[in-house]
């Protein structure tokens, strides 16, 4: 079966393609034809001014009927027909923007002049006037319809595809919404049977610092369910300690981590004293996932160092280990929903990371450097204070999903 979605954005290039060759075969086709009408009209003017000179030269009682008929008949060409010194002799159909004084029919004829060849008509042996003409109403509407039709085909595609598109992120953040309060749901059943079984174990007279370790654990599984059961809300962000929050998940990682993987956290001290807007669990679950993912990507020994630093406008956290590397070609589709490397999951790490720290924070988060053999560089990116607009458009967000 073939994947549509891991392969959109060829479909989408696809797509596009097969819609310019549309357009562009409509207007090819469309030129085409405007130019046979033109010929056609060009005929139309030839008879009319046959028509003006055999009416001019005309002997007396001779039968002017259909010469009378074919003047007549031209109803859309404007015209404007010109005597040996340039003197405008007559008009007919004459666009009313044009129409209205002297100097615009003049301006509009100079306009002519340039742009066409007349036709020239002599009236006996010493006068010769020139007829000048312009396409004809039906010709300019059609010149103008194709590209006015592929004007609204292409609004209206791009309307249908962004509400598609609203319509579909709408619809999985509410599955992922149900399925993370679901879950919530269904780990406080155990954690609760788990913190009854630590205080067994006290009575047992377990070694003190195992129950510690579990307690850790439960305290951890907690704050995980608190998250989950949080997703769809309202959360509020609050000055808090950068250094002292990302410290705290190495803390609780360190112990947990492969021996033969190094992990370890490098910070001024002068940044151990900065605070900036944070929801420190969302924020703690987004330093966390990006560590396990290094730690993930590194076959055999290995490091991960995390790094605090500071810009004028803002603080950024970096994330560097010693694994394998991302591809140029997928360091922005690892943040799409879906997408993993792993047999094991279900690829939505880095897009909770990417809504949390984008949306919600008003922040950045992207690959900064990556290189195949020899690991990869996240960073984040968090302003020092947020804009009074960014804050009241977060206090109307939901938390992301």
């Amino acid at each position: 079966m073939i994947d549509f979605y891991s392969n959109k954005n060829l479909w989408k290039g696809l797509l596009l393609i097969f819609a310019i060759l549309i357009g562009a075969g409509t207007l090819i086709y469309t030129e085409t034809f405007l130019a046979e009408l033109r010929k056609e009209e060009q005929k139309k003017m030839e008879m009319w001014a046959q028509s003006i000179r055999t009416v001019a030269n005309a002997e007396i009682g001779e039968d002017l009927s259909l010469a009378n008929t074919v003047m007549q008949s031209n109803t859309t060409i404007p015209i404007i027909l010109v005597d040996e010194d340039g003197n405008i002799s007559s008009t007919r159909n004459i666009p009313e923007k044009h129409n209205h004084s002297e100097e615009t029919l003049r301006a509009y004829l100079n306009k002519l002049i340039e742009s066409t060849e007349p036709i020239e008509i002599k009236i006996g042996q010493l006068k010769s006037n020139k007829v000048y003409y312009d396409s004809s109403i039906l010709l300019r509407q059609l010149r103008i319809y194709p590209r006015v039709l592929l004007g609204v085909i292409a609004t209206f595609l791009l309307i249908a595809y962004i509400t598609f598109s609203s319509s579909r992120r709408a619809e999985q953040d509410r599955v992922w919404t149900g399925l993370a309060k679901e879950t919530a749901h269904q780990i406080g059943t155990p954690l609760s049977s788990l913190m009854g079984w630590v205080e067994i174990l006290r009575m047992k007279d377990v070694d003190e610092s195992i129950i510690v370790e579990i307690e850790k654990d439960i305290e951890r599984l907690t704050r995980i369910t608190d998250r989950f059961s949080k997703i769809g809300s309202i959360p509020q962000l609050t000055q808090a300690n950068v250094s002292n929050t990302v410290e705290e998940v190495i803390t609780y990682l360190q112990p947990r981590v492969p021996k033969k993987i190094d992990l370890k956290l490098v910070v001024s001290r002068k940044f151990k004293t900065l605070d900036v807007p944070l929801n420190i669990p969302l924020f703690q679950w987004v330093v966390e996932n990006l560590i396990r993912n290094g730690i993930d990507s590194i076959q055999g020994k290995g490091e991960v160092k995390v790094l605090l630093g500071e810009q004028p406008a803002y603080v950024f956290i970096e994330i560097m280990d010693t694994g394998k590397g991302i591809p140029l070609s997928k360091q922005k589709a690892i943040f799409r929903p879906g997408f993993t490397t792993k047999t094991r999951g279900w690829g939505l790490g880095l897009s909770l990371s990417r809504r949390i720290i984008n949306d919600y924070h008003g922040g950045k988060i992207f690959v900064s450097q990556s290189e195949i053999g020899k690991g990869t560089v996240f960073r984040i990116q968090l302003r020092k204070k947020l804009r009074r607009k960014k804050m009241q458009k977060q206090s109307k967000l939901k938390t992301p999903v």
